[in-house]
């Protein structure tokens, strides 16, 4: 390592944000840059350990340990801090396709396994990937790279999301004819959809990168719902090969009383159409809007922090988040030793806004929806809440307990559904008899992600369930090398 006591000499830093007060009345990223001396400092805190978890990739406890398409993060941190920011890209593209995505939405499990994070904090892994891509892009070193050969053969890819992103840019890349259908009116599935753009711009980041791949030779189709208006089995005999990358869309419901009132929305309907209505041109045209009201979300993860942040940029009356996990504690808890993800508190942006405005963290911890009340109109009026532990059933198991005494009314006149997904839409699964596992999921063995049926690989989300943006790029690249090799008989793919 060029700076061997760099960790001790500098304190970890991180871009300064947009303040909260600024910030929600746009929708431009909320990330300043950080200029280069920083950065280069930043990148010396890596310790040149002798064993790097930081990119190891591994499921430790059921959570990302390290990253999960292993980039090469103390290589690119070393060359960060002695100027060679071209030759760090070019280590930062070997692994990953689209560090400019993962650099603003990945929650960052390099920097949770990082060795210094065991005495200090963590080497901001994040924030240097982030800044050497785009220091690529303005540079003009982000150029098409297309194939010199064709092989002849042609794949669909279904769905455009990080893990068809990443088996379309690596199936291309082996000189295949690579066409992508997606079922929205934009490519992009989740990147252009499902996070707001104050987290991932569209045109600036998504749009960029998709221009990029068309320019490589890589065909979006969009408006092309599989099952509905193009027809599965016509796939089968135009493609060689099609790779499914449909992610895990059914949303977890609420089964309560009073669900069938109108202004309970589930969350990726909301974060959708808000994100197409500023993409049209006008964001307060969206049909779903939390102007003037009092906004509930039911979801602690990042879908329901996206919520919180776009509920707040729309000018809510109040926002509250109903978390039925305990509070984190402020320090790892002895059961959650390193390299494990930290299960620590924190407040992502959606909080810091809220609280900033409101004057504290809108989540409300270990507590559940009972029921929705209505008004005559028949439209949600209020959330009656109760409290709850988490005790072991009969079977040894964890489950949450009603606190008697503890309901709680509070006003709503928009509640926004974000518990997590259950797996993938069924209805192509069953069109192309595609088997599935005990929870819905494509059954396809991870390594070789070949369905029961011949040709057909599956990746991402829909493959193993809900996930990280990361772990759809792993799949996506991994199932494109084993395409690659069925259609060929070997790969060079990695």
């Amino acid at each position: 390592m060029g700076k061997p006591t760099g960790f001790i000499e500098y304190l970890r830093e991180q871009p300064v944000d947009r303040t909260p007060h600024e910030r929600v009345r746009d929708w431009k990223e909320f990330h300043h840059h950080m200029e280069e001396k920083r950065l280069r400092q930043q990148a010396a805190r890596c310790m040149d350990c002798g064993v790097p978890f930081c990119h190891t990739g591994k499921l430790v406890s059921g959570m990302a340990s390290g990253c999960p398409i292993n980039n090469l993060i103390p290589e690119w941190n070393d060359l960060v801090y002695r100027g060679l920011w071209r030759e760090a890209l070019e280590r930062l593209h070997l692994t990953n396709n689209f560090p400019e995505f993962t650099g603003r939405v990945c929650p960052a499990p390099c920097e949770g396994s990082c060795v210094l994070g065991i005495t200090n904090p963590p080497v901001t892994i994040k924030t240097i990937e982030a800044a050497i891509i785009d220091r690529g892009w303005e540079e003009g070193w982000v150029v098409p790279e297309p194939p010199k050969t064709r092989t002849g053969k042609k794949v669909a890819v279904i769905g455009s999301g990080p893990a068809g992103l990443a088996a379309a840019a690596q199936l291309n890349r082996a000189g295949h004819s690579v066409t992508v259908l997606e079922r929205a009116d934009r490519p992009g599935g989740l990147l252009m959809y499902g996070i707001p753009n104050m987290k991932l711009d569209k045109r600036a980041v998504v749009e960029r990168r998709l221009k990029l791949m068309e320019q490589e030779g890589i065909k979006f189709v969009c408006n092309a719902n599989v099952g509905e208006n193009v027809e599965p089995q016509l796939l089968l005999k135009d493609f060689d090969a099609i790779v499914i990358c449909t992610g895990a869309t059914r949303p977890r419901d609420l089964p309560v009383e009073g669900r069938h009132l109108k202004g309970i929305h589930f969350a990726m309907e909301y974060l959708t159409a808000s994100t197409k209505a500023l993409l049209d041109g006008n964001a307060d045209a969206s049909p779903i809007h939390a102007r003037g009201k009092d906004v509930v979300v039911i979801g602690g993860g990042d879908t329901g922090t996206d919520c919180v942040a776009t509920a707040m940029r729309h000018g809510c009356k109040s926002i509250t988040q109903i978390e039925i996990m305990p509070k984190p504690p402020m320090d790892r808890a002895p059961d959650n030793p390193w390299p494990e993800w930290p299960k620590i508190y924190k407040m992502d942006y959606g909080q810091e806004e809220a609280a900033a405005k409101f004057g504290a963290d809108p989540r409300a911890y270990q507590r559940t929806v009972k029921r929705f009340n209505g008004d005559a109109n028949g439209a949600v009026k209020e959330v009656v809440t109760v409290g709850i532990v988490w005790e072991k059933n009969e079977k040894g198991q964890l489950i949450p307990v009603e606190v008697p005494g503890t309901e709680e009314v509070q006003p709503a006149q928009l509640v926004l559904l974000a518990m997590g997904f259950l797996g993938p839409e069924q209805e192509l699964l069953k069109d192309l008899e595609i088997e599935t596992d005990e929870r819905s999921n494509i059954k396809a063995e991870h390594g070789k992600f070949a369905t029961n049926v011949k040709g057909v690989f599956a990746a991402g989300d829909c493959r193993r369930g809900q996930s990280l943006v990361v772990w759809a790029i792993n799949e996506g690249r991994g199932a494109a090398r084993e395409c690659d090799r069925y259609l060929m008989g070997e790969t060079e793919l990695p």
